[in-house]
């Protein structure tokens, strides 16, 4: 394997964890930002106001996304498996 063959691998592996986490990563984005609107509109400053919905969000869109999280692990996972006798060189 050479060097350029070993910045690809990790610059794929790179962008699949960030292809993987961005779904529950914007969806909590959101949800923090409209809970401190809500909290600054208001001046509840209660911490578990923005803890759970951010919590309850995060389990939604795992449920949401989560077959084509594992679908899309499934077939990266694959591919190293069958190009494997390429990396070993």
């Amino acid at each position: 394997m050479d060097v350029n063959s070993a910045i690809n691998l990790g610059q794929q592996a790179l962008t699949m964890v960030l292809l993987l986490a961005s779904p529950i990563l914007i969806l909590s984005l959101i949800v923090g930002l409209l809970v401190s609107i809500f909290q600054a509109t208001t001046q509840i400053q209660e911490a578990t106001l923005s803890f759970v919905p951010k919590i309850v969000v995060t389990f939604i869109s795992l449920v949401l996304f989560g077959h084509w999280m594992i679908t899309t692990v499934v077939n990266f996972t694959e591919n190293l498996f069958l190009n494997i006798d390429k990396f070993i060189k």
